[in-house]
């Protein structure tokens, strides 16, 4: 997981072990992994969290928090697999998942000038108050506040 996110994102946007697994270990985690064979090609780190209300980047996070939203923390999708959809379908699978456990909107902050991308997976811009503006800020320049409905399951 740390290869493919060093491979994808600036050093300022890369997050510690630490960080990335507390998401994984989270009561209300979607966290999911792409393989192929035994290579990790993908991942998608998502969990349940407080509506406008993103955590800081490289924070450890624990539980207690309420699951109002799928937050979508981190998409990494390694070059060797872009192209193939990866990306969109662990999105899908974790709307899924959410959606099963009640939850009907999602958001997420895009960085990188991902925000294109995300568009074409139905998100978009989302009003965003002074504060939550402010936190954007340490995800880098032109990072943007997104939100999206889950559609229900079935």
């Amino acid at each position: 997981m740390l290869r493919v996110q060093a491979e994808t994102y600036p050093p300022s946007l890369v997050e510690e072990e630490g960080a990335l697994l507390s998401r994984i270990n989270l009561t209300s985690s979607y966290c999911l992994a792409a393989k192929r064979g035994d290579e990790l090609v993908a991942y998608l780190l998502a969990h349940g969290w407080s509506r406008q209300s993103p955590p800081q980047l490289g924070a450890s996070l624990k539980d207690g928090v309420a699951s109002e939203v799928l937050f979508v923390h981190d998409l990494a999708v390694s070059s060797s697999t872009r192209g193939l959809r990866v990306g969109e379908k662990l999105v899908a699978r974790a709307f899924e998942l959410a959606a099963r456990d009640g939850l009907r909107s999602a958001e997420l902050i895009a960085v990188k000038g991902a925000a294109g991308y995300w568009r074409r997976l139905g998100f978009a811009e989302g009003a965003a108050s002074d504060q939550l503006r402010e936190k954007l800020g340490t995800y880098g320049a032109g990072a943007q506040w997104m939100t999206c409905a889950i559609p229900p399951v079935g």
